[in-house]
């Protein structure tokens, strides 16, 4: 069963072990009302698979910049991260969270405009559904070889082949089965699980 980040953003509340962007993006996402913010959990994993990404990094689905601040904490200062955000107001917002930082670039329009800069040692797909199972978003045009992908805010499996509303999730199998990845899901939490695949277009 596929989830969202439904209050991701109250989830930072007493939480002041924060990266300073995280913090800043946590305050604009407060500020302006946004409760979908990528939940902690989640941006502990980005920050930690943004450093094994010497290059290139890319997000869709910005919101007000949570996980890409997660991104940018942990990434290399050699590194350059894009962020797409479908929403005007929303992408603005973002861009003004890293109005000082050289290598993030937030882009408003279609997640698809990920295309127009790749490919990327790391790729995170939002949890809004963007990408997700139409065989649109391909390891073999938006990943380098070796290079990551994350599907976030899934619920986590309890069952072989997981389901969602009572039929097999063709969405999260899409990505687990992928012929160009080899790919597991990772709980987060009780309620958290994300799927994380390596491209290797050789295997």
């Amino acid at each position: 069963m596929q989830g969202m980040s439904l209050q991701g953003t109250d989830a930072y509340r007493n939480n002041d072990a924060l990266p300073v962007l995280v913090r800043r993006a946590v305050e604009a996402a407060r500020t302006h009302g946004f409760a979908y913010s990528c939940r902690p959990e989640q941006g502990r994993l980005l920050q930690v698979l943004a450093a094994g990404a010497p290059h290139r990094v890319a997000e869709t689905g910005t919101g007000c910049g949570v996980g890409l601040a997660w991104l940018a904490s942990g990434a290399s200062p050699a590194t350059r991260l894009i962020s797409i955000e479908r929403d005007p107001e929303r992408a603005r917002i973002a861009a003004d969270v890293f109005h000082d930082c050289d290598r993030v670039e937030v882009l408003q329009g279609d997640w698809q405009r990920i295309e127009e800069y790749g490919p990327y040692d790391l790729l995170v797909l939002d949890g809004g559904g963007q990408a997700k199972g139409d065989g649109t978003a391909d390891p073999a045009r938006l990943l380098t070889a070796g290079g990551t992908v994350v599907i976030d805010d899934f619920t986590p499996a309890t069952t072989w082949p997981p389901q969602f509303n009572g039929a097999p999730d063709h969405s999260r199998l899409h990505w687990l089965q992928h012929p160009g990845l080899r790919a597991a899901e990772l709980r987060l939490a009780a309620d958290l699980s994300v799927i994380v695949g390596t491209h290797l277009p050789d295997s």
